[in-house]
């Protein structure tokens, strides 16, 4: 016998308001092949997706359109229960407008995160600490630019690259990054929220 088996990822960036099953999903039908490609061109109900944004979908929507499809078969869900569709914006005719954006965030980071070290240095009183410091171990008065502040501020920068694991394009590991993490987690966060809501509006619906 003939099984389907899907798997669908929790967020699937899709081309347009078309949606057909192999954009979405993995398939697999090991005893037909030729099943296994036909089910890829599947059109899938994709009404409510009237412009760019997140649309929440059931995997009982897709085992429903490919019942339809092909009746009597078997469909095996490997993947998520819920999912999201993600259309969007066409970025090609605000191009300069993103790389501004972009320019002024990188900028917005740049000195931000130079005041930080700067007001924390400040606090700690550095300048001092490093001057008590070189005075104990030289006897000699810091003029505020010794082997001290230099070995500090390059310390500074290495750290700062080793810890978000990039210099430039390059990855000094093939781990992900602390930043790249936090990203993923956050995207998760929403993702779920997302299903959340859209559950607990459906059920709101139902008893209303």
């Amino acid at each position: 016998m003939d099984i389907l088996y899907l798997k669908i990822d929790k967020n699937i960036k899709i081309p347009g308001k078309e949606v057909r099953l192999g954009q979405i999903a993995d398939l697999r039908c090991p005893g037909n092949p030729g099943l296994e490609r036909e089910a890829g061109k599947l059109k899938l109900p994709a009404g409510r997706i009237t412009g760019p944004g997140r649309y929440v979908y059931s995997i009982l929507e897709v085992l429903d359109a490919v019942q339809k499809k092909y009746p009597g078969i078997p469909v095996v869900n490997l993947g998520e229960a819920d999912f999201i569709l993600t259309l969007e914006k066409e970025t090609g005719k605000g191009e300069i407008r993103h790389w501004l954006k972009t320019g002024f965030v990188c900028l917005l980071t740049f000195f931000g995160a130079a005041f930080s070290i700067m007001a924390f240095h400040n606090d700690v009183g550095i300048t001092a600490l490093f001057g008590q410091v070189y005075h104990f171990f030289t006897g000699r008065t810091s003029d505020g630019f010794t082997i001290l502040e230099l070995s500090y501020s390059l310390g500074l920068g290495a750290g700062i690259v080793l810890f978000f694991n990039h210099f430039g394009k390059r990855k000094i590991t093939s781990d992900p990054t602390p930043l790249e993490v936090e990203m993923r987690t956050y995207e998760d966060e929403i993702d779920t929220t997302l299903i959340e809501s859209r559950e607990r509006d459906e059920k709101e619906g139902e008893g209303a």
